[in-house]
């Protein structure tokens, strides 16, 4: 099997002419970028310093802190998130410039080489019971506020392929994410569901929050087969994957 490092060598080489062979053939170029773990190598039309392997590793475990596992998400809910990122509706410096510079075909190819690959949360128990804990799973109803489970999952797994599971992200993750909600730096959720909850949120509660959604024992299943296509799934208006998005949003 071939090493990530030679396979990446050959993207290198095929995104530059050869002395003496003239320019290189853009419809070969073409077909080497539309497979999604070369996407994920090279960093495709963003430039290999953009290469998605840099934060989410080659596994798609992300990096532990601020970048986020991709292994085993859905992938029409990565795909909305790249264009979510290149519309201005999430904010991030980074993923802005890079999900701008993929071709449509690139941030397809690439959210479903991340979606195949295999991810099972590490064998752990539920966490023990906390008052995150009674607010993950039960919610508030003095404030109005739905459990996370109801979206998220009781073992934070996820329910329907467009309420991305929570176990196996990084803490300090899901903790930057509900700020961003809060701060209106992310507003790609059609009716503003996670906007009202995170501002409903104490800070403390949301740091709790992610800490108990991340040490969630998650679902050891593997992901559901990719040929299911966006149109295919259910529309659920409380995400931000398949639902049609306001007038104007995209």
């Amino acid at each position: 099997m071939m090493h990530w490092l030679d396979r990446l060598s050959v993207v290198w080489l095929a995104a530059i002419p050869l002395a003496g062979c003239g320019p290189i053939d853009r419809a070969a170029a073409d077909r080497l970028a539309a497979t999604g773990e070369l996407v994920a190598l090279s960093g495709g039309d963003a430039g290999a310093t953009n290469a998605c392997i840099a934060c989410h590793g080659i596994d798609g475990r992300g990096n532990g802190a601020g970048a986020p596992r991709l292994a085993g998400l859905d992938r029409g809910y990565q795909e909305a998130q790249l264009q979510a990122y290149a519309d201005g509706r999430r904010e991030h410096p980074e993923m802005q410039w890079i999900a701008k510079h993929l071709r449509p075909a690139q941030r397809q190819a690439v959210s479903a080489h991340y979606a195949s690959l295999p991810f099972a949360a590490e064998a752990r128990t539920m966490p023990a019971e906390s008052p995150a804990a009674r607010l993950y799973q039960g919610g508030d109803p003095a404030r109005g506020l739905a459990s996370c489970a109801s979206c998220h999952g009781v073992r934070g797994e996820g329910l329907g392929p467009a309420n991305p599971p929570l176990a196996g992200q990084p803490a300090a993750y899901i903790a930057e994410q509900l700020d961003r909600w809060r701060h209106s730096a992310r507003r790609n959720d059609p009716q503003n569901v996670m906007l009202r909850i995170s501002q409903q949120l104490s800070r403390p509660e949301s740091a709790a929050l992610a800490d108990y959604a991340a040490a969630l024992p998650g679902d050891p299943r593997r992901p559901a087969p990719l040929e299911a296509s966006r149109e295919a799934r259910r529309g659920d208006p409380r995400n931000d994957a398949s639902a049609t998005p306001p007038r104007g949003a995209e």
